[in-house]
């Protein structure tokens, strides 16, 4: 590999990924730069765990979907193992699933049929949060080497911080959306029922509490109906 080229595709991604404005933008950036970047990577997807169940995140290919939903369904995987714990390795990789694997006995011969060849998983994390495995896909064995190991490590590094940034950009933006509504909701209610800002926030937040009904949702359907 051209580990100067390398570099320098790098630091272009980083600069895209940063450039994105949602986070489902940087999770299609980040997978498909994994198969414009790793050599022999044929497919990418993003597996995350809620509990045990799986979501896949930006797919480039429905190989990616298919493998996560068989990891879910098995209850074992590389890709599946990475995003369960932030203890122990955050890197794996099958050379070559058409052989045998004592690790994942159940996972390797059916994901064979599927039609992969060789895989690896890399845990998405920063300092503080786990966040899924990015999972790279070939159809052939053999594919994956020390060196294409070695280059979805930097990916999934610079894939971390930018998913991470994504996130807490959504969520601030979020944040920022929910309390323009509630104010808006406590408005109506000020106007309608000659309240004080106080108990017209009272008011939503024990209607909240009552109907087991997210304050957001209360007011968003206040906003929308000019009642409760």
């Amino acid at each position: 590999m051209d580990w100067g080229r390398f570099a320098q595709q790098m630091a272009a991604m980083a600069r895209d990924l940063l450039a994105q404005d949602s986070v489902a933008g940087t999770l299609e950036r980040i997978t498909g730069s994994a198969t414009e970047l790793v050599e022999g990577c044929d497919a990418a997807g993003i597996l995350v765990l809620h509990d045990r169940q799986v979501e896949t995140l930006a797919p480039t290919a429905q190989l990616a979907v298919d493998s996560d939903r068989l990891q879910e369904h098995l209850g074992e995987g590389p890709c599946f193992d990475a995003a369960r714990s932030s203890l122990g390795e955050r890197v794996f990789r099958i050379s070559d699933l058409t052989a045998a694997h004592q690790r994942w006995p159940a996972y390797a011969p059916q994901a064979h049929k599927l039609g992969i060849g060789s895989m690896m998983g890399f845990l998405l994390y920063t300092d503080d949060e786990d966040l899924g495995a990015l999972n790279l896909y070939s159809r052939e064995p053999g594919v994956f080497t020390a060196t294409s190991e070695t280059a979805g490590l930097l990916l999934a590094s610079h894939a971390a911080v930018a998913f991470s940034a994504a996130r807490t950009h959504a969520q601030m933006e979020q944040a920022v959306t929910t309390r323009h509504t509630i104010g808006e909701a406590m408005g109506i209610l000020m106007g309608a029922r000659h309240l004080t800002e106080d108990q017209a926030f009272d008011v939503l937040r024990r209607y909240s509490q009552e109907q087991n009904v997210k304050l957001r949702e209360v007011a968003r359907r206040m906003c929308e109906q000019g009642a409760l």
